[in-house]
């Protein structure tokens, strides 16, 4: 799919931009697990932490295919400062905009866009992960609040965060998809972060285990509806699906290029190994999976932009992008031998950086149930 002029010169700043001040930090805070602080203001005073606000909230007031230009240049140099990213804009900024009242909106949206608060989504749990029908973290009602009690895994930003949307059921609702949204200030009594996760890649992303504990949340604080968590964080999981692809897309595009450039340089047996046709087939492999993934995406998000349904184009568009990313990588770590083994080349980084890919926002097998539902769906129809 041809991009615009404009998102060309979009896509060529924010290249520019990531090279020059994301880029060389990303190795050592991947070694040290150190939060990217420094490159979220960078990303904050460019306004790209509201990248799809409308600018009288404190946003850019861009399309989606902006968004995962971003995605895609911040992946191809930090994986790790590009999922931070996401989880700020596709997990909590835009649902509280998009499910949000006004009165949410003009709180929340505004500091959120200008990135002077960072933001989280909380809905998995020890026993909900895929089946996020099996939340345990519960309210019940005390006056002018809720009280919410429970505990969130796995939550990106979750240390970070200061504005977190959690998903709970009300106490003794046996109902399983009942479950409601409510808008959390990590500053509230009651809330506390418990293991900081130690990961296989995307190390200096923050991943922390969230506990609430008699919890009052003012029920001024309720997201939409009591009973509509469950379709919010269907819409959610969608949006945030084509952001996962561009990931992936990010990661696998830059170990193509350094793949590319090492096959150039590189002589064995007196020619460069780009001449050798073993690798040639890899390279055309691998270029091909690129440009299948990223028009797989970009549709997704052109279907969005129009308003029209995309949950089962996201969910091939993840599946696609996130399995042919990890081969692309792999390919490109079969090529360069026995330095893209090595953590002085980023490819190491990048095969590690992208298994969550593959497992974040739904599983792909989970993405597989999406898709072959409609598939059968279409069918008896």
């Amino acid at each position: 799919m041809k991009l615009s002029p404009e998102l060309e010169k979009f896509r060529a700043e924010i290249k520019e931009f990531a090279q020059a001040e994301i880029s060389p930090t990303a190795t050592q805070i991947d070694q040290s697990m150190e939060f990217p602080r420094e490159n979220v203001n960078k990303l904050a005073k460019r306004g790209y932490l509201g990248i799809m606000i409308p600018k009288e909230y404190g946003g850019l007031g861009l399309s989606s295919f902006h968004y995962l230009i971003v995605m895609e240049e911040l992946s191809a140099v930090c994986g790790s400062t590009a999922l931070t990213y996401a989880a700020h804009n596709s997990l909590c900024l835009n649902p509280i905009f998009n499910f949000g009242n006004q009165s949410q909106i003009e709180k929340y949206v505004p500091s959120l866009a200008r990135g002077e608060r960072l933001g989280a989504f909380g809905l998995t749990e020890p026993e909900a992960g895929s089946d996020a029908g099996g939340t345990k973290t519960n309210f019940t009602e005390n006056g002018s609040a809720y009280v919410l009690n429970g505990s969130k895994c796995f939550i990106t930003n979750g240390s970070v965060g200061s504005v977190l949307i959690v998903t709970a059921k009300r106490l003794n609702s046996s109902k399983p998809k009942e479950i409601s949204s409510f808008i959390v200030e990590s500053k509230w009594p009651g809330f506390s972060v418990g293991k900081k996760e130690d990961k296989l890649g995307l190390r200096a992303s923050d991943t922390a285990l969230l506990h609430f504990e008699d919890m009052k949340i003012p029920k001024e604080n309720l997201l939409g509806n009591e009973g509509e968590g469950f379709k919010q964080f269907l819409k959610i999981l969608d949006s945030g699906r084509i952001g996962i692809g561009a990931m992936s897309i990010g990661l696998a595009q830059a170990a193509f290029d350094l793949a590319v450039k090492f096959a150039k340089q590189r002589k064995q047996f007196g020619h460069a190994i780009a001449e050798y046709q073993a690798i040639q087939w890899k390279l055309a492999d691998m270029a091909t999976q690129i440009e299948a993934a990223r028009n797989l995406v970009y549709h997704a998000a052109y279907l969005k932009d129009s308003g029209k349904p995309y949950t089962t184009e996201a969910a091939m568009a993840k599946l696609f992008a996130s399995e042919s990313g990890r081969q692309v990588i792999y390919q490109a770590m079969q090529i360069l031998g026995g330095y893209g083994y090595m953590s002085s080349y980023p490819v190491e980084r990048m095969y590690r950086d992208q298994k969550l890919c593959e497992i974040g926002e739904g599983t792909s097998e989970i993405q597989r149930i999406v898709i072959a539902r409609q598939v059968l769906k279409q069918a008896n129809s």
